[in-house]
């Protein structure tokens, strides 16, 4: 587990990371592990890029792939359209 992940859901801050190549700051909403045992961050994506080329909104990363946590000082509000209980999480470490 990752404590500066699990850290930023607690505190709704943001982080800034490096995923697949490219620079991103999301909003992390829900942590843990997925079917596979896999650990996955669902997060919301503000800004930076992604392969899809979609630059905003959510996103499902997956921990193995990301490197350069780094947590900010913004904090944020859950997305209203946000769902606690989210189908591919299916051990929970931390969620809003």
């Amino acid at each position: 587990m990752n404590p500066t992940i699990d850290q930023a859901v607690k505190e709704k801050r943001v982080l800034e990371l490096r995923y697949h190549g490219y620079s991103r700051i999301v909003e992390p909403h829900i942590y843990g592990k997925d079917k596979n045992g896999e650990e996955v961050v669902r997060c919301y994506q503000l800004a930076g890029g992604s392969e899809s080329g979609e630059r905003a909104g959510w996103k499902l990363l997956k921990m193995k792939d990301v490197v350069l946590v780094h947590l900010a000082e913004t904090h944020f509000l859950p997305r209203p359209e946000y769902r606690t209980e989210d189908a591919v999480v299916r051990q929970v470490f931390s969620r809003l």
